[in-house]
């Protein structure tokens, strides 16, 4: 497994200030904030990736600056996947990388993962997530540590839960209001996701 800290050079930072899956249709598939950001801030930078990452072109840089942050973002398939990171002192290399790592992690676990499994199954997506990321640092580079800690966490809420009663709900709980509104549900309730235009395609 690659160490990041070995790339890293003095005054050097490779934190995440937040992360975003958007479709090419700019529908927002995830989208996580490790720094404080008013609601308003968060709107604007939606609003950016939108407006400044879906028209461009295949063969452009990765690498949009900002101002005070920076977005780079890598594609795969229908999703952009766009990570914002400090301006100075940031390794872009080692954040496309991460990216890469963070989509082999959800590779694993859905098997060849495509947008509809984020759709359906977005609580999954952010355990696995918060399992590699802690405030936007990365802790667990170790894709098969990972995915072990996932299962295990999945098999302790089975035991727990009572026959007849949706572990999926259970799962559900650990999220915040806004991620469960993502899922188009009411917070604690487990309803039908609804899908996405081209939500089809794998990774």
């Amino acid at each position: 497994e690659m160490n990041f800290d070995d790339l890293k050079t003095p005054g050097q930072t490779i934190g995440w200030d937040f992360i975003v899956l958007m479709s090419r249709q700019g529908k927002i598939r995830l989208a996580e904030f490790f720094s404080s950001y008013t609601e308003s801030d968060k709107r604007r930078i939606l609003r950016d990736i939108a407006a400044d990452v879906l028209p461009r072109a295949p063969k452009m840089c990765n690498i949009i600056e900002k101002g005070e942050y920076k977005f780079v973002y890598r594609r795969y398939a229908s999703l952009y996947f766009v990570v914002g990171v400090p301006s100075e002192g940031t390794n872009e290399l080692i954040v496309l990388e991460q990216i890469h790592l963070f989509v082999e992690a959800l590779d694993g676990y859905f098997n060849s993962v495509c947008e509809l499994d984020l759709v359906f199954s977005l609580h999954k997506s952010l355990m696995i997530l918060f399992e590699m990321y802690i405030g936007g640092m990365l802790c667990e580079s170790n894709k098969r540590e990972v995915l072990k800690q996932i299962v295990e966490a999945e098999e302790l809420v089975e035991e727990m839960t009572k026959p007849g009663e949706d572990t999926a709900a259970q799962l559900d709980d650990g999220l915040s209001y806004q991620e469960q509104f993502q899922l188009g549900r009411k917070p604690g309730r487990r309803t039908g996701g609804q899908g996405g235009g081209g939500g089809g395609q794998r990774y």
